[in-house]
């Protein structure tokens, strides 16, 4: 949580300093648009923080008189969301059994995550895909365990679109509609963090149910 909490501080403080330069709205939609896509298109990078950074680039569209456009944003993120999602089905459909067990790549994608991910799917079924895009950590790997696990093409393709625009139309409207409230201003950091450590709740709980099942097991 604290690589997350420090890489969303670093990218806050660059995004505000393109926000001010000129033509820097520009910069802003290949920077996030490339973070969601790493995010949620790479498996090996679940810890980025896409949707505490989509909420602050929501509040700075509020404030940026027009020259981010919100309607935009959604249109452009959603439609990054989807296709980095269907690349992760990919290569969760071809690569399914060998990145886990890989030499490298597994100290990315750790056991604890996959495990996490196949009980969040178990759970919900075909809606984990829409769920999981709220929980971080589980959006990056579900796609690539409905990939590993064959889930008809058909049935992900519906469930994808449905999740990714949800997620970031979510995320990029509360930050544009209570970004700019003044308390909101004033508390933005500690708002962020309270929001990282919100989402990240399932995971923690369900790490520490099996962990006590495990000693009621032993």
């Amino acid at each position: 949580m604290f690589v997350e909490l420090s890489i969303f501080g670093f990218f806050n403080d660059w995004m505000a300093n393109f926000a001010q330069m000129p033509n820097g709205h520009i910069w802003i939609y290949l920077v996030l648009g490339a973070i969601i896509f790493i995010e949620t298109g790479l498996v090996i990078f679940p810890f980025l923080p896409g949707d505490s950074i989509l909420f602050f680039v929501g509040s700075l569209a509020a404030m940026s008189e027009g020259k981010l456009s919100i309607g935009l944003l959604i249109a452009i993120m959603g439609t990054i969301a989807f296709l980095a999602n269907l690349l992760n089905y990919e290569i969760g459909r071809r690569f399914g059994d060998i990145i886990p067990q890989h030499k490298y790549l597994s100290r990315f994608l750790k056991p604890e995550y996959m495990q996490e991910a196949h009980q969040f799917f178990e759970k919900w079924g075909s809606w984990a895909i829409f769920l999981g895009r709220f929980m971080p950590i589980i959006r990056t790997i579900v796609p690539f365990t409905a990939g590993a696990g064959k889930m008809p093409h058909k049935k992900f393709v519906f469930f994808n679109l449905l999740g990714g625009f949800a997620w970031v139309l979510v995320a990029l409207g509360a930050g544009y509609f209570f970004g700019g409230i003044p308390f909101v201003k004033q508390h933005f950091e500690i708002i962020m963090i309270a929001i990282v450590i919100v989402s990240l709740l399932p995971a923690v709980i369900g790490l520490l149910k099996r962990i006590l099942s495990g000693r009621k097991a032993a």
